[in-house]
């Protein structure tokens, strides 16, 4: 028996409250320091002392979880694991648990850390290792398929035949091909499941007045930063090259795909920017830049949360540039040094050098 053990929460962001009870306002009374001492569970119906445990509690997003409970907690955050942390853990741990709970001696299946590397990001996006196990396990019941079947080992999983186990690969890095136009650029974007990209994509239309259609599931916040961007672009027109002229009896419209995905915050300020500089001059954004940050009504860029997952998001996609907010310089010491190395870093105050840094010099014929 003991007073003081330590109580592990999972997942506390999925709760919910419903007729059966609110499990959140008796977490309040339990978590409290000043309340926990004399807790009274309803239905014993005995005051027991909770003051001596350490409660531990793990989640994916805070946006969940309400207000008055977490405000009773001292948030810890974690960053996802670099894909060389995910090889890592892989080989040293995830094949050879899979190995034995398939039956398969060792030796039988051998699956080369290249191979390893195109599934996580070719197969899986997430921050943690848990799909990647899954797909790591199907590999290995094929192998003992074909075993079962009479067929000779070893088997040897590498990059030219991994799509003979897993099938054809789910996810694509393709900022050179849809950056190649004007109109589109590329930004980075924070997820409960890590880091990833964002293409900000901007046409203009004839209209009889001057409208703003937003399209790609986007939230209140990044919708008036869509605003605002345009706003900024339109009243400092002639700072970029631009005819104000361009934006009269125009309908702008902006698309943030994938459009199935909710999408908030302000973050993607600068990328909208610099997709409606890029279509306005018919400059084509370089297809090694990506950028976050979000931006002022004066064009101030301000800092964002997440720097770490986004660079290392740029990094996976094959970015060479990274245009971030001057005060998120510091947030870069937390990047792992052989990305940091790898990556181009351009830190920022002002809009316009967004736009001079992100914009490719030759204008094309053509816009998105």
């Amino acid at each position: 028996e003991t007073r003081d053990p330590v109580f592990m929460l999972d997942e506390i962001d999925k709760i919910g409250a419903d007729w059966r009870g609110d499990p959140s306002s008796a977490l309040l009374e339990v978590l409290d320091p000043a309340q926990n001492d004399t807790f009274v569970d309803t239905y014993l119906g005995v005051p027991f002392d909770l003051s001596q445990v350490l409660f531990i509690a793990t989640g994916n997003t805070l946006d969940t979880i309400p207000g008055p409970l977490r405000d009773r907690m001292e948030i810890l955050t974690l960053s996802g694991y670099t894909d060389d942390e995910k090889v890592g853990i892989a080989t040293q741990y995830l094949v050879p648990k899979q190995l034995a709970a398939h039956g398969l001696r060792a030796g039988e299946l051998v699956v080369e850390p290249d191979a390893i590397r195109v599934i996580v990001r070719r197969y899986t996006r997430e921050a943690g290792v848990r799909n990647l196990e899954r797909e790591l396990a199907a590999v290995a019941r094929k192998v003992a398929r074909r075993l079962a079947e009479g067929q000779a080992g070893p088997f040897r999983v590498g990059v030219e035949n991994l799509d003979e186990y897993l099938g054809r690969p789910r996810f694509f890095d393709d900022v050179v091909e849809r950056t190649s136009r004007p109109g589109v650029a590329t930004g980075l974007a924070w997820t409960p499941v890590g880091g990833d990209v964002l293409f900000v994509e901007v046409t203009m239309m004839p209209a009889s007045e001057e409208r703003l259609i937003l399209t790609g599931m986007l939230g209140d916040v990044m919708r008036e930063s869509a605003q605002t961007a345009v706003s900024y672009v339109w009243s400092n027109a002639e700072a970029f090259g631009i005819d104000p002229k361009l934006f009269e009896g125009r309908t702008v419209h902006i698309h943030v795909p994938a459009g199935a995905i909710p999408k908030d915050g302000p973050s993607a300020g600068v990328t909208m920017v610099t997709a409606l500089a890029s279509y306005a001059t018919r400059r084509p954004v370089r297809n090694d830049v990506a950028m976050t940050g979000e931006i002022t009504l004066r064009g101030k860029v301000l800092p964002v949360g997440g720097i770490k997952e986004k660079v290392l998001a740029a990094h996976r996609a094959g970015v060479r540039t990274v245009i971030l907010p001057r005060h998120n310089e510091r947030d870069v010491e937390d990047v792992p040094a052989e990305v940091r190395g790898a990556l181009r870093f351009v830190f920022v105050d002002d809009a316009g050098e967004v736009v001079r840094q992100a914009l490719s010099e030759a204008p094309t014929g053509r816009r998105a």
